[in-house]
């Protein structure tokens, strides 16, 4: 691990710079813990649990659509699919304002019926409804 990325990581933890402080933070981690969980295992109806809606960005969805949260799990279902999860890892967490924040993850999974690996990034979007986060957004980057 490069030490800038230790040094995030611990900032990370601790709450450092986080509007809303430790508890904020500590609420935020829980919710992406829960959402790298649920893609790691295909669980997309506990991806979008207490979503409204969710944008998807997304290969194999012509543009950026926001839906509602049984529509979401279909397409992400579809999407997930065809492949076998190695590993997701998150890089990182970004707070953008006090009810906003993005998660990144590395992605590594095998498509079923091959022997190619393929990694790819996943950036998750967060919302703060209802004094708990709901994920908002799914945004894929090879």
């Amino acid at each position: 691990m490069t030490c800038w990325r230790m040094i995030a990581v611990t900032a990370v933890a601790c709450g450092v710079g986080w509007p809303g402080g430790a508890k904020a933070q500590t609420a935020l981690d829980s919710a992406v813990q829960r959402a790298s969980d649920a893609w790691m295992q295909h669980h997309t109806k506990d991806l979008v649990e207490g979503s409204d809606t969710v944008r998807l960005r997304i290969p194999g969805v012509a543009a950026s659509a926001a839906v509602r949260p049984g529509q979401a799990t279909r397409l992400l279902d579809e999407y997930l699919g065809v492949a076998e999860e190695l590993s997701v890892e998150l890089l990182g967490i970004r707070h953008v304002a006090d009810d906003h924040a993005y998660a990144e993850l590395g992605r590594r999974y095998q498509v079923r019926g091959t022997a190619e690996v393929r990694e790819e990034t996943v950036f998750l979007g967060f919302r703060r409804l209802g004094g708990r986060w709901a994920l908002r957004e799914v945004r894929i980057a090879p």
